[in-house]
This record gives structure tokens, sequence and C-alpha cells, in this order.
């Protein structure tokens, strides 16, 4: 299993070019379809594959936690993702997946690991609304293989936030000064709506005013409008746009493609851009650093978010 993964330094080359590698997975084959429907995670977040040791389950734990395994001394939450997206099968999940991100690791149990499929972001799409309400919206990209068939991307962070409330806590927002009298406005993009949800509650309690896109491709087409605004009204565009914020994973053009485009744009090339994700190895900052990114926050981490913001525009 573990010749599935390889090393995460030899993947690093994708950056930039719009590439992404994912790994597919299988939950079984439902029993109301009949279909044995393919999903993805990207490989940057996969740490290993393994068939499921023995799980230590503890009660009162939510539905779709198995409970924990032990991994070289560290007691890992397993969440069967077959359970946790209602799926119904003959098959019971037996092989694990060992995640890390967002300086998170977790186990996901799975029915079968299929390959690692290399893919441009261009050819992964945004759901139909039909396939986006599956599985409760867990499905935030799509895109298609060969011989016809459709993989899933899944949106793990939700994953994460339903299954174990790990981005419910308000403690977490503690502290965010209210900065309305800068008069900021912050444009983010992120197609995780978790993210983007969390985004929001930071930037309303700092004050700010915001606008939304939900990948890079329309954080894009939203800055030529801001453009076309500005050169019709004679408006200075630092007065209608102060920080952008950008996602790395997002359908259609990734954060690191973002990033270059506005670095390279006169426009806004002097308009601070700040890398949220929930990959967090130094390989992926420095990556970050290397399309012009000016700062690099982890995701779900609003008070770094905040004092990251606070000394941009202190700057």
């Amino acid at each position: 299993m573990t010749s599935f993964i390889k090393s995460v330094d030899e993947r690093t080359q994708l950056a930039g070019t719009n590439k992404l590698e994912v790994l597919l997975f299988s939950l079984g084959q439902d029993v109301e379809s009949g279909r044995d429907e393919v999903f993805g995670i990207n490989v940057f977040k996969v740490r290993e594959v393994m068939h499921a040791p023995e799980i230590t389950r503890a009660p009162d734990m939510p539905k779709a936690i198995e409970g924990m395994v032990s991994l070289r001394g560290s007691m890992v939450p397993v969440v069967n993702l077959q359970k946790f997206c209602g799926v119904e099968s003959d098959n019971n999940p037996q092989i694990l997946m060992i995640t890390e991100y967002n300086k998170n690791v977790q186990g996901f149990l799975v029915s079968s690991v299929d390959m690692i499929e290399r893919l441009s972001w261009d050819q992964v799409k945004v759901p139909p609304q039909m396939l986006a309400n599956r599985l409760g919206g867990l499905v935030t990209a799509v895109a298609e293989l060969d011989k016809d068939r459709l993989v899933m991307i899944m949106d793990v962070e939700k994953v994460l936030a339903e299954s174990a409330g790990f981005y419910d806590d308000e403690t977490i927002y503690e502290g965010i000064s209210d900065n309305s009298d800068k008069n900021v406005t912050v444009l983010f993009a992120d197609d995780s709506s978790v993210a983007r949800k969390q985004i929001s509650k930071t930037l309303d309690r700092m004050g700010f005013k915001h606008i939304s896109a939900i990948n890079g491709t329309e954080a894009w087409n939203i800055l030529q409008e801001i453009v076309e605004r500005c050169d019709k009204t004679g408006a200075d565009i630092h007065k209608e746009l102060t920080i952008i914020l950008t996602d790395v994973e997002m359908p259609e053009m990734d954060g690191y493609v973002l990033t270059r485009k506005i670095k390279s744009d006169p426009n806004f090339s002097d308009i601070p851009v700040v890398m949220h994700s929930s990959l967090t190895a130094d390989t992926n900052q420095a990556l970050g650093t290397g399309v012009g990114a000016d700062e690099y926050v982890s995701k779900f981490e609003p008070i770094e978010l905040a004092k990251t913001l606070e000394k941009l525009l202190s700057n």
C-alpha cells in the first residue's frame, strides 16, 4: 500500500503549473445505485495507506468516528467515510488512509485505494448542483477521467468539521480586534464552504468588508471587473481592494497560479496576497513565497489570520 505514496518533495514541481495529483479511492459499491463511485484526495495530504490495524473503540464518540489507532506511539482518530457519507454497501471498509492537513493527523477508513492520477486543475470543475448537494455537500469539485469515469474531490475539512466539530469552537475567535476604522476590503477565494464560513466570521469580527470567490478563476474574474470599474470611474483600485486571500487547492485555477497572475499584473502587483491553506508543510510555504505570496497562513487558525492581516496593514 505504501507504494502508492511517494515523497512529497517529488511533487513540489507541480506548484505553479496548475496541476495536482489525487489518490483515488472508493467507499464500496452503493447498494441503491449499484455503482462503485470514485473519490479523490490530494496526495500532498496523504502520509500513508495501510490495511486497517486494530481500532480501539471508545464510548460517546460521534457516529462516524470508529475509534483510535496507535501509530508509532501516537493515537490517531479514525473516521469511517462510508458511514459519514451514508453509503450503504455490502463491503466493510478495511483500508486506512492516514492524512495530515492543517496540522491535524487523522485516518479515513475506505473500501479500496486505486491509483494516483495526475490532473490539471482546469480539468477539475465546480460540480453541478445535483452533485454538489450529494453526500451533504461534501463534493467540492469533479473531474472526468479516461474511460468515462468521474472522480469527485471531497471536502475533507467539512468531514472533520461535521464528524468531530473541530472548527465549531467560538473561543478560536477570542481576542480578534475590531479594525473597522481602517476601511479595509478583502477578496478571498476558497472552494471549501467550511473555510469560507470561518474566513467570513474572522473578517466580520475585524470589521472588514469582504468579497468571496469559490475558486481562482472566479477570483480572477472579480479582479478584472474591479479594474474595469475603476477605469470607467477613475477610482483608485487600492480603495476598492486592500488584501487578497487565497486557498492553494481550488478547481479550475489553483492558488499558486492565481497568485502568480496577480503579482504579474501591474494593477495588483503591490496589493498583498496571503496564501491560506491546510497544506502547512515548509515546502508548500516555500512554494507560495516562490510565486509571490506575501504571507502564508495555516487554515482554521482565525487569530493567526487576523494577526497576519493586521501586520500587512501596519506595513
